[in-house]
């Protein structure tokens, strides 16, 4: 049962990747807003924030960077979904003898790649900005890994937006609060410097704790409780978003 998930998987997800390799725009279209942002906050509101230097605010602002760069992504793996599911593709492989959890696994799995290849493209350009860290290997892959579980938990929400949603708007609407939502968190500046009832917001969302643990890394620094508390939302919230997404799918192929 579980070879033939894994099998019917990567044929589905090479289908998605081959869709993405033939528009490779929408990768670049993915990394290009986030850094535009970047040297937004970097060149216009730097020197405003006044954080000790340019390189020391790339260094602050770039874990929230790269979580708008996953929020920008995966609105595409949403359209992609929703169109695959009103093309009138999902009868045609329902017909066909495979594993149908598969489809929507193919959507996440396709999502964490593409993702990867536009944070690759964003570190890339903070480090020509001026951003360094000394951080060790094992501190690079424990950034890798939250960023990743932080994809798959929000893709599993793209999918149950896509599921959901009666038109393509209606679909993609759903990414701007995520996009948004670090603005609202501990990315661009100290939750300390936020009136109270907002302080209050941004130090509980699931964000804020996904911040904070990659910059304590990228700084070398312990990341103490907030790794735990970064993966129990991430954890949390692909659970919630993966179940209620299977029951959707299973009532529109009953």
């Amino acid at each position: 049962m579980m070879s033939r998930f894994l099998r019917d998987s990567s044929v589905m997800m090479g289908r998605a990747m081959r869709h993405i390799m033939r528009s490779p725009d929408t990768i670049i279209t993915t990394a290009i807003t986030p850094i535009a942002m970047m040297l937004l906050f970097l060149y216009v509101l730097g020197g405003a924030v006044d954080p000790g230097g340019r390189a020391a605010y790339v260094k602050y602002i770039l874990p929230g960077i790269l979580l708008i760069t996953i929020a920008s992504g995966i609105s595409y793996t949403n359209l992609r979904l929703f169109t695959d599911r009103r093309s009138g593709i999902f009868e045609r492989f329902h017909s066909m003898p495979i594993a149908r959890s598969s489809v929507l696994w193919a959507h996440v799995l396709t999502a964490l790649v593409a993702n990867a290849i536009s944070l690759v493209i964003v570190v890339a350009v903070a480090l020509l900005v001026g951003f360094r860290s000394g951080a060790g290997v094992v501190s690079w892959v424990g950034i890798a890994g939250i960023l990743a579980l932080f994809t798959v938990a929000l893709s599993w929400i793209a999918v149950l937006a896509a599921l959901a949603a009666k038109t393509a708007e209606g679909a993609g609407a759903f990414a701007y609060p995520l996009i948004f939502l670090p603005f609202l968190s501990s990315a661009m500046v100290p939750t300390k410097t936020m009136p109270g009832p907002l302080q209050a917001f941004a130090n509980n969302q699931p964000v804020t704790p996904v911040v904070n643990s990659i910059r304590a890394l990228i700084n070398e620094q312990s990341v103490g409780s907030q790794a735990w508390l970064a993966a129990a939302w991430c954890v949390g919230v692909l659970v919630v978003a993966y179940l209620l997404s299977m029951v959707a799918y299973r009532r529109q192929i009953a």
